[in-house]
């Protein structure tokens, strides 16, 4: 076969990819997908994006649309979501400022409002909010498909209506082939007791879940437990791509050592995520060894539960050692990761934590910083340390364990002895992991 007539088949592979996170977005719901979209055009495939036009984020970051290649087409269709009378009638309560999709969840001590907004977005609004989405969009992309000649299509969520607008494709035309990928879980998805989904809401949820599971002609995920767990629930095979590390982001990366023990943590902390274990055993160790309380710093990078940073401010110890610094641009935390001196990974306080290897992970092994984790020590994340040499997980009752660990790594900082290395292999590298989505398509 001559190249010419293979560039021209080349390009004739489309795929359009169903989404809610796109740049502007930030944090990590977004980076999977804008990842791949990002390597398919070098594999033989353009990639079409379907994202809301008007979404709404918490989290804001403009450096990510460089990630966007220009063979990528992305369609922006309008979205209307409840949130927006959620905003209103807070507005109108005086908590405009404060008024944002998270405060539907924002753990304890809620208002009366909050609660109740709550429980209306957990049993009345199945699957999510962006269910309103769904009917527009399965309209007008029956339409677009047979134009653009797309015949694959894959829906990724969370939010799980992106597959319903995948599934009722797929019941319009039979022949159109579907992989829907889920980052989360479903109808075991530890958000939905924060949502007080009650009995009635969380049938509505595994039916919905079945249909699509039977329905999609593939299903992916991130992690071995998560692919156990979905074929369990849709007694078929399920394909695991998990989450990885751009090369490129990190071409620049400099290790730097830094004047002080920092220990950072990146990402959400949310009212799942439970980082007091961890940070009791830090204040245990510098009340006993008074030169690490005096040279250690933690930086919690992103948002943080107010209620943790209550619990942090409530110690006159770990107020004096703690810092938190707001969400960065993606290109400026790369160099967050060059001043560290140990990376925290926190999974202690999730639903089956067992089955959680976030994002962020992947770019920890990728900065070949040492790792200090909490959580299942039988784990996916735990079997992926032990793997890439690259740090512990520690169960987060094994304070003296804890405590070891971090006079270790303090130890090794402060002699100057702790060594960098690549933990990643090229298997975790986002270029990798398209290759694999593309032998699916």
């Amino acid at each position: 076969m001559s190249s010419k007539i293979l560039r021209h088949r080349m390009k004739e592979n489309k795929v359009l990819i169903v989404t809610y996170y796109w740049p502007p977005s930030g944090g990590s719901g977004v980076q999977r997908w804008l990842k791949f979209v990002k390597y398919l055009p070098g594999l033989g495939w353009t990639p079409y994006v379907f994202t809301p036009e008007n979404p709404a984020f918490d989290i804001r970051d403009e450096s990510l649309a460089r990630n966007v290649p220009p063979e990528a087409r992305v369609i922006r269709f309008p979205i209307w979501e409840p949130y927006e009378a959620f905003f209103a009638i807070s507005s109108l309560l005086g908590k405009k400022k404060s008024a944002r999709p998270t405060d539907l969840v924002s753990g304890k001590n809620k208002s009366l409002f909050q609660t109740l907004s709550t429980w209306v977005r957990g049993n009345l609004i199945v699957p999510d909010p962006r269910v309103f989405w769904v009917k527009p969009s399965v309209k007008f992309l029956d339409t677009f498909l047979k134009e653009q000649n797309i015949t694959t299509i894959i829906t990724t969520g969370p939010p799980h209506s992106m597959h319903l607008i995948g599934y009722r494709l797929k019941k319009k035309n039979p022949t159109l082939r579907w992989i829907a990928d889920f980052r989360d879980p479903w109808s075991e998805w530890g958000l939905l007791e924060s949502l007080m989904v009650g009995k009635r809401a969380l049938r509505q949820h595994q039916q919905w879940e079945a249909r699509v599971l039977q329905t999609a002609d593939a299903v992916t995920t991130i992690t071995p437990f998560y692919v156990r767990r979905f074929e369990a629930l849709a007694k078929r095979p399920v394909t695991l791509l998990t989450n990885g590390y751009d090369e490129d982001d990190f071409a620049t990366l400099v290790i730097r050592r830094p004047d002080t023990f920092v220990i950072r943590h990146v990402g959400i902390v949310n009212e799942k995520c439970d980082p007091r274990p961890f940070m009791r055993a830090v204040e245990a160790l510098a009340t006993t060894h008074p030169e690490f309380g005096r040279l250690v710093q933690i930086d919690f990078v992103g948002e943080v539960h107010p209620q943790f940073r209550a619990f942090v401010m409530a110690s006159t110890i770990l107020a004096g050692i703690t810092t938190f610094t707001a969400s960065v641009p993606h290109r400026e935390l790369i160099a967050k990761y060059g001043d560290a001196a140990l990376l925290l990974l926190v999974l202690t306080g999730y639903k089956d934590a067992e089955g959680y290897m976030p994002g962020k992970l992947f770019e920890y092994l990728a900065t070949g910083l040492p790792i200090l984790a909490t959580g299942p020590e039988a784990g996916d994340a735990a079997q992926l340390l032990n793997k890439t040499n690259a740090g512990r997980m520690i169960d987060g009752d094994k304070q003296a364990v804890i405590i070891e660990t971090l006079a270790h790594h303090f130890e090794h900082w402060k002699q100057g002895t702790a060594q960098t290395k690549k933990h990643a292999g090229e298997e975790y590298s986002r270029r990798a992991i398209a290759r694999k989505l593309t032998e699916m398509l």
